[in-house]
């Protein structure tokens, strides 16, 4: 094995390759074994289940043949969707941003909801979830949250809900029960670590201090402990409130200016920066990737995808399995087909 060698260690930055791309063969291996193996014992079950003389009990046996294999179909359809997460920082923890649009207490409203959708969706697929920065709205929701989520492929997964997502509703704001629109917008990029090398030069960045907020009681800290770290040149702006330390919080500041700056490297590279960045625009109409509507009718679609389901409480409750892999299919096929469908 190459890494018992004492030479492999030698270039940290070469082990580091090896491992990752071990770590992604096994991934994508030790499921396609296990699906085989799940076969073989199926095979022999129905074998077995054929012979019996029994009828009741050639029944159960191959009721469980039947139970068996929606159990390998599910593994399989598993096994799919991480073929899809090819990308070279998909299998990476991520940093997920929501910030409320235009419409002022409704938008904000609309981002706590995003907020909740995000935390259930994290939660129902093991991912754990931390906040590192809050920004309560006025008179309710939020202005504005940035969170941490760690598990095996929360980019690979969450890079697909990047975007402006839209709500029409009957606003529970509004005492004439008018129909409301709202937009607030979502940003995901993925952690970076030592092995990627992005440069931040001291005097390109400037370091606020302010007070820590929330919800309230025990967690508000009473010192200036939050960090707001300001990139001039590209005017990316970072926020963690999350430790009572001030040293701790910018040091998470930074990890997450790190992955910023990459991800705005990437989209210079891909000529896209406008989409994210520069010309982002406003967080309003003609721009959202997914619409909400809860009135006069219910449906969420994806307006890249098409795809679309009536069930909304579902995906307000974090079931956005359908949308995130139709997202990573089309995605595949473009690339397949040299960007076009």
């Amino acid at each position: 094995m190459e890494a018992a060698q004492p030479e492999f260690w030698a270039d940290q930055n070469r082990a580091r390759e090896v491992i990752a791309g071990t770590k992604a063969l096994k991934a994508v291996l030790i499921p396609c074994e296990t699906i085989q193996a799940s076969l073989d014992d199926v095979t022999v079950l129905m074998e077995l289940g054929e012979e019996e003389s029994d009828p009741a009990q050639k029944e159960l046996a191959l009721a469980e043949v039947g139970t068996q294999l929606e159990k390998i179909e599910r593994d399989l359809a598993k096994l799919e969707m991480k073929t899809l997460l090819s990308g070279q920082l998909d299998a990476n923890n991520a940093y997920l941003s929501i910030h409320a649009g235009a419409g002022g207490t409704e938008s904000c409203d609309w981002a706590d909801m995003l907020f909740r959708m995000y935390r259930r969706y994290a939660e129902s697929h093991g991912f754990k979830f931390s906040i590192l920065d809050y920004q309560a709205g006025d008179e309710a929701g939020i202005k504005s949250v940035s969170c941490y989520l760690e598990g095996e492929y929360a980019y690979g997964y969450l890079k697909a809900e990047r975007g402006v997502h839209r709500l029409v509703r009957i606003s529970p704001f509004d005492s004439n029960k008018r129909r409301h629109t709202s937009f607030a917008s979502l940003d995901v990029v993925a952690e970076v670590d030592d092995s990627i090398e992005v440069t931040i030069e001291e005097k390109d960045i400037r370091v606020d201090t302010y007070r820590a907020s929330g919800a309230g009681g025990q967690h508000v800290n009473t010192t200036d402990s939050a960090i707001r770290i300001t990139h001039e040149p590209t005017g990316i702006v970072v926020q963690c409130q999350a430790e009572r330390s001030q040293h701790s919080n910018r040091q998470k500041a930074m990890d997450m200016l790190r992955a910023r700056l990459y991800e705005y490297e990437l989209d210079l590279q891909k000529r896209e920066i406008e989409r994210f960045y520069s010309a982002k625009g406003e967080i309003a109409w003609g721009g959202q990737m997914r619409s909400y509507v809860l009135q006069p009718y219910k449906m969420v679609k994806d307006l890249r995808t098409n795809t679309e389901t009536s069930n909304v409480d579902a995906v307000l409750d974090g079931d956005l399995d359908l949308f995130i892999e139709s997202y990573l299919k089309q995605t595949c096929r473009q690339a397949k087909n040299g960007g076009n469908e």
